[in-house]
């Protein structure tokens, strides 16, 4: 609710695509900046205790926006401002939350399966979040989708206390933070299953992702529409999320997932493409609910293949890298974006990003396929091993 308000408030008094790039960088990039930092954190120190610090300090800040909205003395910088604080909030925040789900999961082969089910949380959550804000925008005014958000903290952090986690046992630690860092980028670089996903990512987050910082022009301008509007094709969005989630949550054990994220990364591509110019309202609503199908699975599925495959010594650092390349690089992509759909207009970037979207796809397609064509090699292997074994 609350990115939905900022992001139509910021295109209300400023009218400017460049403004609403401006906007995601300044959300996200201090995420790209301190997410190492965060990941060294979330290896050091008691995830629990990170999470509950970063709760307590995103409340603070939800609740300062809404009373800047409600006493009507604020301009664009103080939005974008307060953007950077909850930005900077999220480099601590996501390493430590995603590091916990390995945690809190005593079979580690329903790792996969939790890690999709989490990721349909989040997306129910943006299904259902916009379409209310858009509603609450309307009727009542933006201060008001800012202080749901800060009261909806108050069951975050109530839900944290009362859960029952493994005592923390603090490691004995003999190397510094900067060595940890050092220490975590070696690890990535010889580890290149993990570091092609992760370059993957980072394409994806930077070329295709910042979409979504045009579709307040879709709603008003294109669809002439109003925040409701624009709501409802945030929720379509988090539709097609939410539908990903669950294939992928529903997906069995073994399966190979690198055939599946080059499917999804082409069905994120040809969603956007179909979406760009589509003048008919509903069925945009049906093209940006397939763009999210593809893009919350290709997502999740890196997110898989890097959680199931890391060290969990290294799992904080290198979750960290991962939120830099989710959420670092959708920053400078939104700049970007932004600026291109201001000279050229918002149809024709979005369409040129779903183009980018498909080109990902066929350039990592040799190392997917490699992996693929060494998994059915190895299931062979197995399975001749197993004949083997019962004919002796």
């Amino acid at each position: 609710m609350q990115r939905t308000a900022v992001y139509w408030v910021i295109y209300e008094i400023s009218d400017s695509a460049l403004l609403l790039g401006l906007t995601v960088f300044c959300s996200q990039f201090p995420s790209f900046l301190l997410s190492i930092m965060g990941g060294v954190v979330s290896d050091r120190y008691n995830r629990f205790r990170v999470l509950l610090t970063t709760q307590v300090a995103s409340l603070i800040q939800a609740v300062t926006l809404s009373i800047l909205v409600y006493v009507d003395s604020y301009e664009a910088w103080h939005l974008l401002t307060l953007s950077v604080v909850l930005g900077c909030i999220n480099a601590f925040d996501v390493p430590a939350r995603q590091a916990m789900i390995y945690d809190m999961i005593d079979k580690k082969e329903d790792l996969p399966n939790a890690i999709a089910l989490n990721s349909s949380m989040v997306n129910a959550a943006r299904l259902i979040g916009p379409a209310i804000s858009g509603v609450v925008l309307e009727k009542f005014g933006a201060e008001i989708c800012f202080l749901s958000n800060g009261v909806s903290f108050l069951a975050v952090i109530i839900s944290l206390l009362l859960m029952k986690l493994p005592v923390f046992v603090p490691r004995e630690r003999n190397t510094t933070i900067m060595h940890d860092l050092q220490e975590g980028l070696h690890y990535l670089k010889s580890t290149p299953s993990i570091g092609k996903v992760m370059l993957m990512l980072a394409c994806v987050s930077f070329l295709s992702l910042p979409y979504v910082t045009l579709l307040p022009i879709y709603a008003r301008d294109i669809f002439s529409g109003s925040a409701s509007t624009f709501g409802l094709l945030n929720s379509f969005v988090g539709l097609g999320a939410v539908s990903g989630g669950l294939l992928l949550a529903s997906l069995k054990t073994g399966t190979n997932l690198k055939k599946v994220l080059f499917r999804c990364t082409l069905i994120f591509g040809v969603g956007l493409m179909a979406f760009a110019y589509m003048q008919i309202y509903v069925v945009a609503l049906i093209c940006i609910a397939i763009t999210g199908f593809g893009m919350m699975s290709q997502t999740t599925i890196s997110n898989t293949l890097i959680q199931t495959t890391v060290a969990p010594a290294m799992r904080g650092r290198v979750i960290s890298y991962y939120a830099m390349a989710f959420f670092g690089m959708q920053p400078i992509g939104g700049l970007m974006v932004g600026s291109i759909a201001h000279a050229m207009g918002a149809p024709f970037t979005i369409f040129c990003q779903g183009v980018a979207t498909l080109l990902i796809a066929f350039i990592f397609f040799p190392f997917l396929r490699r992996d693929i064509l060494l998994r059915k090699q190895r299931m062979k292997l197995k399975q001749v091993e197993e004949q083997v074994v019962e004919s002796t």
